[in-house]
């Protein structure tokens, strides 16, 4: 199943495009993403430019743009450097001033020859009483009027293209647009009043006003409505060659979990029994798991996690435990032990670090099944790791790994079940875009005893205030984490933050002060993580490397600096480092005034409340799709044409439509189904036609 031929002309190279040549077309590339024409179409409008209104001069406004009928007189050239070029242009209402700084003599004069009747777009502006156009935007003959009283879109630009530039490549682009089949389900199209693709595309390239650049204009919301359906399709083709996939069905009478949970110092709360009674019901059944199970800080997934395993142990199989870092991994690895040596099961981590020989005794024991459960980095993805029957694999902070990874670790079983933890709150739209393909179940409780956390407000000027508070408070036992400020893009300019910021504490507190950020060796790392969970250090300096999972109880007091930089997600996953013991903890946002609209409200947010998955909603909403919990950093998909903020109902709808139309159309043979295929390469959704062709 090869590209259809007719999508050949929008794939070709931007070069095919008229005024695009390999000087501009790096230029064109930076600004659409891609280097084919494709990804120029996908390229949209943000305002537009209204050209006909075309008054005389007399009745031209000061400020408006205006396309106007003119004689062109006489031009007065400067010869001074810098000083303006003018040329005086008339109507029978009046006088008008054509003012270019810095052109060239002879362009002017071929442009505008005097004694010419001539056609002139631009902005009027009234100096000392009269009006001029600075720099007129377009000029032309009379006959081709037409062509300038128009809609001019304005596209996003980058440095080096001009909008002129960008808006004749897309005019030509258009061109090369082929017929499309329609792939949308008839009664869907008819009730929203969508137009056909094509039509679609012209109409959101060419708006006729402000409501033509609305995402929710029907040209737009089609558009987004094919990425989304691409995406959904995708994602349930996945699901479905997993499932096919014969998995294993572990029944056990559950001595182990039971042991476990009896020998438990706490008692399990509602959410974590209703999900582990959601994983059990799936590893019964002879057909794969594929669920993720998303908890808030602290909401108690690691234990789920462990009993989920002891099912797969119980009944003879391996499970293993994968972290995104070896931090994480040797921490599980600590805070596993004791509940996994209550049930007599044993384990073993095995990360980067482990080398040479005791790598190969580890492998070894990995090999022959003597461990139980393994737990390690995605290191356990490499090929000269067998196991000797893996039954469960359990991925933590998913969103590091993709569903091309999910895919590579459970081959490492015969029919795995995967389970996968996020701490992340993820919005329900967000959710069907990365794990479309998955089962979810949600952890919403928190165990009983934790105390709310408080959080307060500080701008930056009052740091020494700051300082004196956390002497006091160190001085009764707290610990304290100190985040340092986001740089935009630049792990070294973190760096250089985290470590002024370090020496500066290092004035007050001594040489109780560690610093971890993200160039530190592993082991360099987990020394000074170790330090600080011992208590041989009071404050940790940080980048955002301790986000995720890091757990010292003692830790009761966390400093961001800069908050206003970050996400209401990051600020969330960083505040819950902290309030995992009995004592009250505290989190001080500190922030630099005066603060931006979205910060405030940012902030404010994270005042009001603890709830993920709250936050995570209004972070989406605050921030749109692309960036919603750093949606750029985290392998999710981003969109294109859709923002989920704005067309998440029409997310629901393609979700809904996808899994129907592939139970009744399994290998889309069906006249839909083939216009189906087209849609999956014209949003290059390679791994949804990889499946297609294999069957």
């Amino acid at each position: 199943m090869s590209r259809p031929f007719d999508l050949d002309p929008i794939f070709r190279s931007l070069t095919a495009l008229p005024g695009v040549g390999p000087r501009n077309a790096k230029l064109f590339e930076r600004l659409t993403g891609g280097p084919k024409v494709l990804d120029l179409l996908w390229h949209l409008p943000i305002d537009f430019v209204d050209r006909r209104f075309s008054p005389k001069i007399s009745g031209a406004p000061d400020g408006k743009i205006a396309t106007l009928a003119l004689k062109i007189g006489k031009h007065f050239p400067n010869a001074k450097k810098g000083q303006p070029y003018r040329v005086w242009c008339t109507d029978d209402t009046g006088t008008i001033n054509l003012v270019f700084f810095h052109a060239n003599k002879g362009w002017i004069e071929k442009q505008l020859p005097e004694g010419a009747d001539l056609i002139v777009s631009g902005r009027v502006e009234y100096y000392n009483g009269n009006p001029q156009i600075v720099h007129p935007d377009a000029i032309a003959k009379p006959e081709d009027r037409t062509a300038i009283e128009i809609m001019e879109p304005v596209y996003p630009l980058t440095q080096g293209l001009t909008n002129q530039a960008v808006r004749k490549a897309l005019q030509a682009s258009l061109k090369f647009v082929p017929a499309m089949p329609e792939w949308l389900d008839p009664a869907l199209k008819k009730r929203e009043n969508w137009p056909d693709w094509n039509s679609a595309l012209r109409a959101a390239h060419q708006p006729e006003d402000e409501h033509g650049l609305s995402p929710l204009h029907p040209a737009r919301a089609r558009l987004a409505y094919d990425e989304l359906l691409a995406n959904q399709l995708t994602l349930a083709l996945v699901r479905r060659q997993q499932k096919k996939k014969a998995g294993r069905s572990f029944k056990t009478p559950g001595l182990l979990k039971e042991k476990l949970i009896a020998a438990l110092p706490f008692a399990l709360t509602g959410a974590q029994k209703r999900t582990l009674a959601e994983i059990e019901s799936d590893m019964v059944q002879p057909l794969r798991m594929l669920r993720l199970l998303q908890g808030d800080v602290g909401s108690g997934k690691t234990i789920v996690a462990c009993l989920a395993m002891l099912g797969a142990v119980e009944s003879g199989a391996q499970a293993a435990l994968m972290a995104p870092t070896e931090i994480l991994a040797r921490q599980h690895a600590q805070s596993l032990k004791p509940w996994l040596d209550m049930a007599g099961v044993r384990s073993l981590v095995l990360t980067g670090r482990d080398k040479g020989k005791a790598r190969e005794a580890l492998l070894e024991h990995i090999r022959n099944g003597e461990a139980q459960i393994v737990i390690g980095t995605h290191a356990l993805f490499q090929d000269d790791i067998e196991f000797s029957n893996l039954g469960l694999a359990v991925i933590d902070e998913q969103h590091r790994f993709g569903v091309h990874q999910r895919l590579q670790l459970s081959a490492k079983g015969k029919g795995t079940d995967i389970l996968v933890m996020t701490a992340t709150p993820i919005p329900r739209t967000l959710a069907l875009t990365a794990y479309g393909d998955m089962d979810v179940s949600r952890l919403d409780e928190k165990p009983p005893g934790r105390r709310p956390i408080e959080t307060l407000l500080l701008p930056s000027d009052r740091l020494e205030d700051m300082v004196a508070g956390l002497k006091r408070r160190i001085g009764q036992g707290a610990r304290v984490y100190w985040v340092c400020p986001l740089v935009e893009e630049s792990e070294l300019l973190d760096l250089a933050a985290a470590t002024e910021r370090h020496e500066t504490l290092q004035n007050w507190f001594g040489d109780r002060v560690g610093l971890i950020h993200g160039r530190l060796k592993p082991d360099e790392k987990d020394s000074v993580m170790e330090k600080f969970t011992a208590g041989d250090l009071d404050v940790l300096v940080a980048t955002t490397v301790i986000e995720v999972g890091v757990d010292v109880p003692e830790a009761t007091i966390m400093v961001i600096e800069h908050a206003e930089r970050f996400g209401l997600s990051q600020l969330h996953q960083l505040r819950g480092r902290v309030g995992r013991g009995a004592q009250q903890s505290y989190c001080f946002l500190m922030y630099a005034p005066p603060l931006g609209e979205i910060a405030k409200e940012r902030l404010s947010i994270m005042r009001a409340t603890e709830d993920g998955f709250v936050l995570a909603e209004k972070d989406l909403e605050l921030r749109g799709g692309g960036d919603a919990l750093g949606v750029r950093q985290s392998g999710m998909p981003g969109f294109r044409l859709a923002d989920l903020s704005v067309h998440g109902g029409l997310l629901s709808v393609a979700h809904d439509d996808a899994r129907l139309l592939l139970e009744k159309d399994p290998d889309l043979s069906t006249p839909r189904g083939q216009a189906l295929k087209t849609l999956l390469y014209l949003f290059e959704q390679d791994q949804a036609i990889q499946y297609l062709r294999s069957g």
